[in-house]
């Protein structure tokens, strides 16, 4: 064993950049999973808890959970505002600044679960969509680091968005600019990049990506560490439908309004409004199955 911490500290003496030693705290990935599990609770209140939440309880219970919250909000964006100052922010203001915006986040997400109900025919009422589907849960998650992303706070967004990926399967950044009414149907893959611009009223299926151009080597980053160079990611329409495992590329891609994108599309380049987009020259074959020996033989 004592070989084994020898070897250890060799190894953090000679492999930077995946330690952080005597340096500012950093924010801590499990008090950011629980603070994200109970603004969850904020924002569906009755759905996330155990047990049934009486509407008589409702102002104690909730003026509870936000004193809470308000607490343990503030020590992670002071750690966040250490590794990452803010010019005239300070972790009270912001901590008190992003809960206020807890009833507009609130009004809609009731959007995104309403076009979730309203779009998807097996869903048999809305406390069904609220308690099993993924992309909802991954949008509200979304919605709310969003707020704080917007606010300049560093870590925090990424995490939570991080946190909802690795339950849900959708990779939700925290800074794409997402309009109402939006429904991620199944959802798992969907991949959505920091400059993406979605209107209102779109339907996304599972596996589709939103994505950027390769990169050069050296990025250029401003002072919070995000890459310079404008937008990166494409922009969608209003009331837009993108079917399964559609690949969608560049900041300068636009997709038009009311426009149907099929599933399996890899798009470079802009499409007008009122198109559909699918792949002309595809074709199925079906052939009889052979048997070999007795056995079926593809």
């Amino acid at each position: 064993m004592d070989k084994l911490v020898a070897q250890l500290l060799e190894s953090y003496a000679h492999c930077g950049g995946i330690k952080h030693l005597n340096g500012a705290n950093l924010p801590s990935k499990m008090a950011v999973a629980a603070l994200t599990q109970d603004l969850l609770h904020i924002i569906f209140p009755g759905f996330i808890a155990e047990q049934q939440v009486a509407k008589k309880d409702l102002p104690q219970e909730t003026a509870l959970q936000l004193n809470s919250l308000q607490k343990r909000l503030e020590r992670e964006i002071a750690k966040s505002l250490e590794m990452v100052p803010v010019a005239g922010q300070n972790a009270q203001n912001a901590a008190l600044a992003f809960l206020q915006k807890l009833p507009e986040v609130r009004s809609i997400i009731q959007t995104d679960v309403e076009a979730a109900y309203q779009g998807d025919p097996a869903a048999a009422n809305k406390e069904e969509v609220v308690l099993a589907y993924p992309g909802v849960e991954a949008v509200a998650v979304f919605r709310l680091a969003h707020v704080l992303y917007e606010m300049g706070v560093a870590f925090l967004p990424r995490m939570m968005t991080e946190w909802a990926h690795g339950r849900t399967g959708i990779d939700l950044h925290p800074g794409a600019d997402v309009g109402s009414h939006f429904f991620i149907d199944h959802g798992t893959g969907v991949v959505i990049g920091g400059t993406s611009k979605i209107g209102n009223r779109v339907r996304l299926y599972q596996g589709v990506g939103l994505v950027a151009r390769s990169l050069a080597k050296n990025v250029q980053r401003d002072e919070q560490g995000h890459a310079l160079g404008g937008k990166r990611h494409p922009t969608v329409g209003d009331d837009v439908t993108i079917y399964a495992n559609a690949t969608i590329v560049g900041g300068d891609t636009v997709i038009g309004d009311r426009t149907i994108i099929g599933g399996n599309v890899w798009l470079t380049r802009s499409i007008p409004p009122d198109s559909v987009v699918f792949f002309e020259s595809q074709q199925i074959s079906i052939h009889p199955r052979q048997r070999m020996g007795g056995d079926w033989v593809i």
